[in-house]
C-alpha cells in the first residue's frame, strides 16, 4: 500500500492499522478543550508535526501516520485525509473548515475495481499555502508553494507555486 502498489483494503494489517486510527481519532477528537494534550497526540500518530501545527477538531483520517504537517501549519475544524500513501503539507500553510485530501485511488477497469484492489498517489502541498473551506485535492496533486485554492474548488491536477485556482476542476481565474 505504501509503495503506491494495489491492495486489497480488506487486508488483516491494513484494517488493524485503521482501527488504530479510529481509537486515535476518538481520543484526538474528545481533546478538543485542551491544545497541550492534542499536539502530544499528533506527534504520537502522525508522521511528521512542525512546532506551532494545528489541527483544530474534529479531523479524520485513515491511518495518520503518512501525514506530515509543517511548523505554523494550520488545518480548520472538519478536515479529511485519506492517507493510504503519503501526505505532506508545509510550513505556514493554511486550510479551511472541511477540506478533503486523498489519496486513495481506484482501478478504471471494471474488473480490476469490482477484485476491491485500491491504490494510492502521495499529496504534496507545499508551504504558505492558502486552502479555501470545502476544497477537495485529488490523488497525486502538487501544489506549489504561495499557491492559492479558492473555497469549494476541486482540485484534479497539479496546482504551480504562487498560482490562484478557483472552481471545479481547479483553473486560473480569467
Amino acid at each position: 500500500m505504501l509503495s503506491g502498489a494495489l491492495y486489497h483494503a480488506g487486508d488483516a494489517e491494513i484494517q488493524a492499522d485503521a482501527a488504530a486510527a479510529r481509537d486515535w481519532m476518538a481520543r484526538y477528537n474528545a481533546a478538543f478543550a485542551d491544545p497541550a494534550a492534542r499536539g502530544a497526540l499528533l506527534r504520537e500518530r502522525l508522521a511528521a508535526v512542525g512546532e506551532g501545527a494545528v489541527i483544530r477538531a474534529p479531523f479524520h483520517c485513515d491511518y495518520g501516520y503518512n501525514i506530515s504537517i509543517g511548523a505554523g501549519a494550520f488545518l480548520n475544524f472538519n478536515c479529511v485525509i485519506l492517507d493510504v500513501v503519503a501526505v505532506s503539507i508545509g510550513e505556514g500553510t493554511q486550510i479551511g473548515p472541511a477540506v478533503q485530501i486523498y489519496t486513495a485511488d481506484h482501478p478504471r477497469e471494471p474488473e480490476a475495481r469490482r477484485s476491491g484492489l485500491e491504490f494510492g498517489r502521495p499529496v504534496r502541498i507545499g508551504a504558505n499555502v492558502w486552502i479555501g473551506g470545502g476544497a477537495i485535492l485529488l490523488p497525486g496533486v502538487t501544489v506549489g508553494d504561495d499557491a492559492v485554492i479558492g473555497a469549494g474548488s476541486v482540485v484534479t491536477r497539479d496546482v504551480p507555486p504562487g498560482a490562484t485556482v478557483v472552481g471545479n476542476p481547479a483553473r486560473a481565474p480569467r
